[in-house]
């Protein structure tokens, strides 16, 4: 069965067996005063994009910036359309500690299963995890502009506060990317930060949204 493409719904979080403490909310911009709007502590930031040939030249140029770093979640996207399940894990993986999990939580027995895993050994995990699946497709077909309407590939990454660290997290990508020190003061104003760069790469493109994983 495969993965249905997806926007960021609260419900996933729901169904994945996530107390609700911690919420999705929208972020409508990346400048300081927008910022200013999204509820504090904020431990995630999401951000969805067109997967484009700059973005693609890009990446090529970052390969030799991912950090092999044991301190930090990571797992490989190799399931289509799983990018936005993808960038939730990576969310809620690397700020295990936050967020409640009910006794039956599907995410938690996978989070807890993979601990000592290889980002390969995850991904290969989660491509055969039903129970993520299904929730992933359930919240998916609930979207009222999937990102399939518009016959572009999207694609969605995480940046997380680890350790005083801003990391993105790309499936995509062989690991997290390191950019720089971080607190949670300023978490997601150097996180729109990098978001801002993307956009910015990307000319005369609009087809940006992002997310922020905040305490209710």
């Amino acid at each position: 069965m495969e993965w249905t493409p997806m926007e960021i719904n609260p419900e996933l979080m729901k169904c994945l067996g996530v107390g609700e403490s911690w919420r999705f909310v929208d972020v409508v911009g990346l400048e300081s005063e927008q910022l200013a709007a999204v509820p504090k502590p904020c431990c995630a930031l999401m951000l969805l994009f067109p997967l484009t040939q700059q973005h693609e030249s890009f990446r090529q140029q970052q390969a030799d910036k991912v950090a092999a770093d044991s301190e930090v979640y990571f797992l490989k996207q190799t399931a289509g359309n799983s990018c936005g399940t993808v960038a939730l894990l990576h969310a809620v993986a690397n700020n295990k500690s936050k967020p409640t999990f009910g006794d039956d939580s599907v995410l938690k027995k996978f989070l807890d299963e993979t601990a000592n895993m290889s980002a390969d050994e995850r991904a290969k995990l989660l491509e055969g995890n039903k129970a993520i699946r299904d929730a992933h497709n359930e919240v998916a077909v609930q979207g009222q502009c999937r990102p399939e309407a518009d016959k572009i590939n999207f694609h969605f990454i995480a940046f997380v506060n680890v350790n005083g660290q801003l990391y993105e997290f790309d499936g995509r990508m062989n690991g997290p990317v390191k950019h720089g020190a971080t607190k949670d003061e300023s978490f997601i104003t150097d996180a729109a930060k990098v978001c801002r760069g993307f956009m910015e790469r990307e000319q005369g493109e609009v087809r940006f949204s992002s997310v922020a994983l905040c305490h209710s």
